[in-house]
């Protein structure tokens, strides 16, 4: 059973056609696609915000960043499959978030009078899998076939559910996105152990 904000495979399925729509310039296919996603990606983008960025961006502003960019990148975006748009706009945040690093480089160090409500460590994120995990685990799904990326994200970053999945990247049934990414995941982890 998928989380409570993630798309229905009904509604997973419009997606394509909202795409569509968007690129004819309709404006309310934009405001739905945007709902829609929105709170998905704010669910997804808590705890990945770096540290360094914290002060400087909010969640909800780099989710507003995101979704302004994958629209006005839609023109050179050609989903395969329903699937495909939430790996693009996973692409996106990421790419924002390592922008944001680069820039904040540049920043005179920014010191807070109140320094213990904030925090020092990692991200929630970091702190769970560690910050070496995490890179090793990105250049790994980076090897992967795209069409496993998108599977291992909707299932591990959005926890999307087997149904969903299998509405979203063209599997017969739940039973078979289930083995398509448990397969993914054997791949993802053979990738780690290659590079380590």
């Amino acid at each position: 059973m998928g989380h409570k904000s993630t798309p229905s495979p009904a509604s997973l399925e419009s997606t394509a056609r909202l795409l569509v729509r968007i690129r004819q310039g309709d404006d309310a296919a934009s405001s739905r696609l945007l709902g829609r996603y929105r709170p998905i990606l704010e669910r997804w983008m808590k705890g990945k915000i770096p540290v360094a960025c914290r002060n400087l961006l909010e969640t909800s502003d780099l989710v507003q960043m995101s979704l302004i960019r994958s629209l006005k990148a839609l023109k050179s975006f050609e989903p395969k499959h329903e699937g495909a748009f939430l790996a693009y706009l996973r692409r996106i945040s990421m790419n924002l978030i390592r922008d944001e690093l680069r820039r904040i480089k540049h920043l005179p160090e920014v010191v807070s009078l109140d320094t213990d409500t904030l925090s020092d460590g990692p991200s929630p994120l970091e702190a769970s899998i560690g910050i070496e995990l995490r890179q090793d685990y990105e250049a790994a799904l980076s090897r992967l076939p795209m069409a496993q990326q998108e599977a291992l994200i909707m299932s591990l970053e959005f926890g999307c559910s087997p149904a969903e999945i299998a509405v979203a990247t063209g599997r017969a049934s739940a039973n078979a996105a289930r083995m398509y990414v448990a397969r993914a995941l054997v791949r993802l982890g053979e990738e780690m152990n290659v590079h380590e």
